[in-house]
């Protein structure tokens, strides 16, 4: 990640790495089989639980690198690459098939709150926010909230968008969010690289 990054960088950022377009397939068949008039209710809680977990990495999850001996160029190339292999799998995949069969039961916690608002390219990502400008903390948890508040209007609509964009619209614009995210990773991987041999 550049130091120049900003907040509303580091917004987009967050907010592509959530990919809520790309989720409202997963929320819908998820929350099938769960009456109407309980969606908002549950779908509030789990963005709730998802930006806690996302919340406690972000502060926290530093050590582990520091424990680690982690450089700052070795995070800014590995979280280029992460985000490079996401932005392809936006690009050129269709939404996938998550549940093979309907769930019986209200979702709590699996698999809407983890993995689908806090996984492993949300958390990552919030880890090395953190990770490479700490003293940046209020930014970089200011930029989650309203990265996730972004995610969660989206989400909370995601029948009525579905209703209105249909398949192919969300995958447009799924496909749309890759390709900015493509250009932050190869920048990310750029500057790390450039950390690395001080150019």
């Amino acid at each position: 990640m550049s130091t120049e990054i900003t907040l509303y960088s580091a917004t987009l950022i967050l907010f592509l790495v959530i990919d809520p377009l790309g989720n409202i397939p997963f929320f819908l068949s998820a929350l099938k089989s769960v009456e109407p008039k309980k969606h908002m209710r549950i779908i509030s809680r789990e963005l709730l639980i998802g930006y806690g977990v996302l919340a406690v990495f972000m502060l926290f999850g530093r050590y582990i690198f520091d424990l680690l001996q982690v450089s700052q160029s070795s995070l800014g190339i590995a979280g280029g690459i992460v985000l490079f292999l996401i932005s392809i799998k936006m690009i050129f995949s269709g939404f996938e098939k998550i549940f093979e069969d309907n769930l019986d039961t209200e979702p709590f916690i699996v698999p809407l709150a983890i993995p689908a608002i806090a996984g492993p390219a949300s958390i990552a990502t919030a880890m090395l926010f953190m990770a490479q400008q700490p003293e940046k903390w209020v930014i970089w948890l200011l930029a989650l909230t309203m990265a996730w508040a972004l995610a969660g209007a989206i989400l909370i609509f995601a029948s009525q968008l579905s209703a209105l964009l249909g398949n192919r619209g969300l995958k447009a614009l799924e496909r749309l969010m890759g390709m900015i995210l493509t250009v932050v990773s190869v920048q990310m991987l750029i500057d790390g690289i450039k950390r690395s041999f001080n150019f």
